[in-house]
């Protein structure tokens, strides 16, 4: 059963054959960023606006010490990363610097648009213990089944490893994605209200004939 479902999730995915070719299947594999409508995305408690959404950026460009998020008043942190369609989240990334500042801690949610540090008291949908991560190599695999359907997903970061703020310079994604269906339920709808007339003509059709 997952055989199939793999082949056809990996046809319509946002991973590159060449790409893949060229570094071994890693970087290609790290491709659900593009896939972040970053119109929409949020990073609660940042010190400078706008600098989560930079931390999400090609596995191959995770070096980019430049481009990083802080945290302000706290330790926290908290994303909200909403997808332009359906995504299977296999995996997930985070590398910090090896001091005090890396998380410690990063708890999941899935499809709680809009999630604010309130919302994450609750009970995530996975939970991990991080290690401190400098050069982006660890993944932490999620539970495939509780993240096959993901059109948004948070990130919330508790804590840390004993500094005052939480720094942050690359948050890998992996997994598979395809279009929400919004088109194909249309057609749908359309087939079904069709359908009724169909089945007058077929019903009048044989009755005539049987009467002639």
């Amino acid at each position: 059963r997952r055989g199939p479902a793999m082949a056809h999730g990996h046809g319509r995915c946002s991973c590159c054959g060449e790409a893949a070719a060229a570094d071994g299947g890693r970087g290609s594999a790290w491709g659900l960023y593009l896939r972040i409508d970053r119109q929409r995305l949020q990073c609660l408690n940042e010190r400078r606006e706008g600098s989560g959404a930079l931390v999400f950026r090609a596995w191959e460009e995770r070096g980019d010490r430049a481009q990083f998020v802080e945290s302000d008043d706290d330790e926290e942190l908290l994303f909200n990363i909403p997808f332009t369609g359906n995504v299977k989240l296999k995996g997930v990334i985070v590398m910090g610097e090896d001091d005090s500042t890396h998380p410690a801690e990063m708890r999941l949610f899935r499809n709680i648009p809009h999630m604010s540090f309130d919302d994450a008291a609750r009970e995530p949908d996975q939970m991990f213990s991080l290690n401190r991560d400098p050069t982006g190599e660890l993944e932490y695999p999620t539970k495939i089944a509780r993240f096959s359907n993901v059109y948004h997903l948070s990130i919330h970061f508790p804590k840390n490893f004993g500094a005052e703020t939480t720094k942050i310079f690359y948050i890998g994604l992996k997994g598979e994605w395809t279009e929400a269906h919004r088109h194909e339920v249309t057609i749908c709808n359309y087939e079904a209200s069709a359908n009724p007339a169909d089945h007058k003509l077929e019903q009048i059709t044989p009755q005539t004939h049987f009467i002639s």
